[in-house]
């Protein structure tokens, strides 16, 4: 089972990545643990992502965007940040312009994705494979398989999520925070329209995200101590319900249960490098974010098309696809973008889930600020809705 490049891992980013260098007459391996049937169609799991931009330019090029429905697509108009009982708020809206960027169900890309990747002659996607050990030389990387058999590519790339056996066994080590919390998310409907506007709310002992989603419905994402998550799992449709659209002051009216809750651990990841000998890493293998600033799934494509760029550049020239130098170039690049974010995505969250005074006394600070110092709400806003590759140093500049 030789090939040019191997992928371990057939989630968004690498898709994405076997999607971009399809014309390239590269071959290319996905391997993955989940059986065919799981990728074509895969299930809806409460994870609803916000595409920036440059997101949606590149799923436009990857041919996936045109794939979703447009009744599954929801515009960002606004978004809003609260603290508790604060009556300052921290605004962001692209005036009469182009929204702020879209709403998709997870799923819904992940099938979009597969559906682009299915057809090409020069992809190959191995499902319910498991890859028992990875390894590198000068020449080239063997991925080894639980089943005996081997692949040897020119390069190899890790795309298995954010706790990557492939990078541990490449001998890349990674900064790991766990938040001690956990993400429950649903899907409600409510009585009110939401206006594109999607909230953060910042209580005391627990975090609320209202998202916008198509019609008069929201995605709903409550932060929680892990300790305090399986009660809240456990309350009736009904109780749970009319929970949320208090603690959201009954903005939207009467809320409604729609399907299921589902809950995610909350662990940030950075890999502390992304790259080895004939070896990358892209998507959350190599950077797992805090969903607060909603940069994960938008970090992880622009790393693909990173990378993708530099293996286009060394074909061009006709050089190695895995060469030092280029692999070196994306990790620099991929670095500057998302090493500030990270750090930047984590003092946030500390700042917002710190109740002690002093750091409620801080963060209303910041909301009372920030939403009146132009320059950072521009930078915000920028990050946003640019379509091209820009750096990250704008939460850095937050507390």
């Amino acid at each position: 089972m030789d090939c040019d490049i191997a992928i371990v891992g057939a989630g968004p980013a690498g898709l994405a990545l076997a999607r971009s260098l399809a014309d390239t007459g590269l071959r290319i391996l996905l391997l993955e643990r989940q059986p065919p049937e799981a990728l074509a169609d895969p299930p809806f799991d409460g994870r609803d992502i916000a595409l920036t931009h440059l997101s949606r330019r590149l799923l436009e090029q990857l041919g996936a965007w045109a794939r979703i429905p447009a009744a599954e697509i929801a515009p960002l108009q606004q978004a809003r940040v609260i603290d508790g009982d604060s009556p300052h708020t921290l605004d962001f809206d692209n005036g009469k312009r182009a929204p702020l960027g879209w709403l998709v169900s997870n799923h819904w890309i992940r099938r979009a994705l597969y559906e682009t990747v299915a057809p090409l002659d020069r992809v190959e996607l191995a499902g319910g494979v498991e890859v028992a050990e990875v390894s590198s030389d000068a020449e080239g990387a063997e991925a080894r398989l639980a089943d005996g058999r081997r692949v040897r590519a020119r390069l190899l790339v890790g795309a298995d999520t954010r706790f990557s056996q492939t990078r541990r066994q490449m001998g890349i080590g990674a900064e790991m925070k766990d938040f001690g919390r956990t993400a429950i998310v649903c899907r409600m409907r409510h009585e009110r329209s939401h206006e594109q506007t999607a909230w953060e709310c910042f209580h005391y002992g627990r975090t609320l995200a209202v998202l916008p989603m198509p019609g008069n419905a929201s995605s709903i994402v409550i932060t929680v101590k892990g300790d305090e998550a399986e009660p809240i799992l456990a309350m009736d449709a009904a109780a749970f319900a009319a929970d949320v659209a208090e603690r959201f002051g009954h903005r939207l009216g009467a809320m409604e249960l729609t399907g299921e809750r589902f809950a995610y651990p909350l662990v940030a990841v950075h890999a502390s490098r992304f790259v080895g000998r004939r070896f990358a890493l892209v998507g959350d293998a190599a950077v797992g974010m805090h969903p607060v600033t909603a940069h994960g799934f938008n970090l992880g494509l622009s790393g693909v098309d990173l990378l993708a760029g530099e293996i286009r550049q060394q074909l061009r020239r006709g050089a190695d696809i895995a060469g030092p130098a280029a692999l070196a170039r994306y990790q620099a690049r991929h670095r500057l973008a998302t090493l500030p974010l990270f750090h930047g995505t984590n003092r946030i969250v500390g700042l917002f889930t710190d109740d002690r005074l002093p750091a409620r006394l801080a963060r209303k600070a910041v909301l009372h600020l920030g939403d009146r110092v132009a320059p950072l709400k521009w930078a915000i806003r920028h990050k946003l809705v640019s379509r091209d590759h820009v750096g990250g140093p704008l939460l850095a500049l937050l507390p």
